[in-house]
């Protein structure tokens, strides 16, 4: 009989008759084979298996190292930009005083010759500081004559006009700056109503 139980043909017995009992194959080898081809094969899908989660893993560790690396370039480049801003919010106050001391001079005093040199040192400096903070992207907020720009503008009052559009900014009682694209400080201002 073969392994799968069924008798063999007359000349297949003849052959094997003489032949030791060891030599004979009964199939429990290939039964042997088989199932450790079926362990190799589970041990090679569990390895392919295990691969494929490291490559998984290993993108995804890629993926969060270029995001850290984005955001600390970001980072950086904030810092970069805008690390003057506290000192520019205090240099603030130094540019208001300026332009209150020029706009307080009188004409006659400006021709004075007495005093031409110390109105001309007054406008010097000032025209000095607004370049000195343009070279540092600081930079004025446009306000009189503008829409009010809740974002840039800080209503103070409202002044009853028939001249202007309702909202639009008619007076600037302090001026507002922008660092880059941040706000320093927002215009403080009146905007124009209609009258009652």
């Amino acid at each position: 009989m073969n392994e799968n139980g069924k008798p063999q043909d007359d000349a297949v017995e003849k052959e094997l008759k003489g032949v030791p009992e060891e030599f004979l194959d009964d199939g429990s080898e290939d039964a042997e084979e088989e199932g450790a081809q079926g362990l190799v094969g589970e041990a090679l899908a569990n390895l392919k298996n295990d691969l494929q989660e490291a490559e998984q893993a290993t993108l995804y560790a890629k993926a969060e190292t270029q995001n850290l690396r984005r955001r600390m370039e970001k980072e950086m480049a904030d810092a970069r930009n805008y690390a003057a801003t506290g000192f520019a919010r205090d240099v603030l106050s130094v540019w208001d005083n300026l332009s209150r001391a020029v706009d307080a001079i009188p004409e006659s005093l400006r021709e004075d010759d007495r005093m031409k040199g110390l109105v001309v040192g007054i406008e010097a400096t000032q025209r000095e500081l607004e370049k000195v903070f343009k070279s540092h992207g600081i930079e004025r907020i446009p306000a009189v004559g503008m829409p009010l720009d809740p974002n840039q503008h800080q209503a103070m009052m409202e002044i009853p006009s028939e001249e202007h559009e309702p909202g639009t900014v008619m007076q600037e009682m302090q001026s507002g700056w922008m660092i880059k694209d941040r706000l320093l400080r927002a215009a403080m201002v009146g905007v124009s109503k209609k009258p009652d």
